[in-house]
């Protein structure tokens, strides 16, 4: 099973983004996406939103094979 964070952590590294260069993008702190893509802490839906449009994907690509 994946988890939220994994596929964040897939689709930047797809975009050869850095967390701090997502997280300057989106004016969130990168320590916050760390948080994210090592499942410490879940984002609300508005922030996926957020960071799937960044990423120029569909948010529902973030929640693939996760439970």
């Amino acid at each position: 099973m994946t988890s939220i964070g994994d596929n964040i952590r897939k689709y930047r590294r797809k975009k050869n983004l850095t967390q701090k260069q997502l997280g300057e993008l989106l004016e969130l702190f990168n320590t916050y996406l760390s948080d994210i893509e090592n499942n410490r802490t879940n984002p609300s839906i508005k922030t996926l939103k957020k960071l799937a449009k960044a990423m120029e994907i569909s948010y529902i690509l973030l929640l693939e094979d996760t439970e």
